[in-house]
């Protein structure tokens, strides 16, 4: 990308992750690295640590209300574990990487040179400081708005047991090992309106039920009630 003034380069991280910042300056500030400043120590300038550090508050916060709002039944333990698999140095760089924004951060020449603009761990401290700046000056119903658009896709593969962790296969593989037999899901319950059903799950292998748990779909309640049985069955006897 050709140098970029300071208003076209925030122009340009606006329409990529489709926000209006109502801080320009706090946005500016958010992809600015901090070898960009070590190397204009004659001019003002300000990195992006202090926004880092606000974003990676936010962004946990945020996660965890949706993760929440999706796993009703789910305890503290099972949903820290969740948002663990959202909220870590590679979902956030691959989030950051969908809205390209490595080609508006401001970089020094060696980082630059090294590849900087995709190193997961510039990409997703970046990508925590634009959430800092979005919160500073927007608030966290903006936050919220680009969790929903950004992340759509981390969360509906949590909900679904994909990220590697697709506890209904998991459990089917450890549920014949141990016991020789197959886990069974039933659904105990259905409650709310129909536009925003939540759904309470059972799964029982043989003649024992293991655990239940809820979700807004029927596969998000099966994923977390078979998660809740691996548990169960990893745990000493």
């Amino acid at each position: 990308m050709p140098r970029l003034t300071d208003t076209e380069r925030v122009t340009a991280l606006e329409t990529r992750a489709l926000i209006d910042f109502a801080d320009k300056a706090q946005a500016l500030i958010a992809i600015t690295h901090k070898s960009y400043c070590n190397e204009h120590k004659d001019e003002p300038c300000a990195d992006n640590e202090r926004l880092e550090f606000l974003g990676d508050a936010v962004i946990d916060l945020a996660i965890g209300q949706r993760l929440m709002e999706r796993f009703p039944g789910s305890n503290e333990g099972e949903l820290t574990k969740l948002r663990a698999l959202i909220v870590n140095e590679e979902g956030l760089a691959r989030v950051a990487r969908a809205i390209n924004l490595g080609e508006v951060l401001q970089l020094g020449r060696g980082e630059e040179l090294t590849g900087g603009r995709d190193k997961n761990s510039v990409l997703a401290d970046a990508l925590e400081a634009v959430i800092g700046a979005l919160y500073v000056g927007n608030g966290m119903a903006a936050v919220l708005g680009f969790v929903d658009r950004a992340f759509a896709e981390a969360l509906e593969g949590v909900a679904h047991g994909r990220n590697g962790h697709d506890y209904k296969s998991l459990l089917q593989e450890d549920a014949q090992s141990r016991l020789k037999a197959s886990p069974r899901y039933r659904v105990v319950s259905e409650t709310g309106p129909d536009h925003s059903k939540i759904f309470e799950v059972e799964v029982s292998i043989g003649a024992d039920v293991f655990a239940r748990s809820s979700g807004r779909s029927k596969k998000e309640a099966e994923q977390s009630a078979a998660q809740k049985t691996l548990e169960l069955l990893a745990a000493p006897r």
